[in-house]
């Protein structure tokens, strides 16, 4: 009798349990606890909850390595707007990257760190239409800077510049809309002068500048050259 019941009881539970995951609510949203497996298995694929077709709290999303379920990103959402915080991992638990996004779009700052340890490697601002704004910096992994950048909606603008790991500087060029235009400066390790010169528009223009151990050892003129010669007077 007490096997009877207990029997009756588990399957009575194992019912219960499978129609509180999964389910849509009466106008046919998904609704409650939701998993999923990937296709033809029984690996786990994404585990969350829907509140009548929108998702809250914590979302886990899983890679199929060697038929496990591992981990490869989190969301946590919003329950008063479409967005989440994000964070995406390593097959072995580290964490990769993490910031916010809005559905598939990424905004506000994100956060990248190196492979090798959990210090930082880039970090980098996004609008509310997924381009980026603002610096975007990127780091060594013992923290000394190696770029420095400007955007505006999506396209450099501005002073961007690339750092040895002593903190000298490598590059120094500037940007206008996306292109390169102005003076640009090119530097060995050591910091001594290499090349100067002006872009325009993504071109180089003008005269430029080569040096070597510090002394001036080429000159080259970009400037383009008239489709119309001059004609001299009679």
């Amino acid at each position: 009798m007490k096997y009877w019941f207990f029997a009756l009881f588990l399957l009575v539970s194992i019912s219960f349990s499978a129609q509180t995951i999964n389910q849509f609510d009466d106008n046919g949203k998904r609704h409650g606890i939701w998993k999923k497996n990937f296709d033809g298995t029984k690996v786990l694929r994404y585990e969350g909850q829907f509140n009548h077709g929108k998702e809250i709290g914590t979302f886990n999303f899983y890679k199929n390595i060697r038929n496990k379920a591992v981990l490869t990103a989190s969301k946590v959402f919003n329950e008063s707007s479409t967005t989440a915080n994000v964070t995406f991992y390593t097959s072995k638990g580290k964490v990769i990257s993490e910031g916010k996004m809005d559905g598939k779009t990424y905004i506000g700052t994100w956060k990248y760190y190196h492979s090798n340890s959990d210090k930082l490697m880039t970090i980098e601002h996004y609008n509310n239409n997924g381009n980026l704004e603002g610096e975007r910096l990127v780091y060594y992994d013992n923290g000394q800077m190696a770029e420095k950048q400007n955007y505006i909606n999506g396209k450099l603008n501005g002073e961007s510049f690339w750092y040895s790991v002593k903190n000298g500087v490598l590059k120094h060029f500037q940007y206008e809309n996306g292109e390169l235009h102005g003076i640009s400066r090119y530097y060995t390790p050591r910091g001594d002068l290499k090349a100067e010169g002006r872009y325009k528009r993504d071109k180089k223009h003008g005269v430029w500048k080569y040096y070597e151990n510090g002394k001036l050892i080429n000159e080259k003129d970009f400037t383009p050259k008239s489709k119309y010669k001059i004609k001299k007077a009679p």
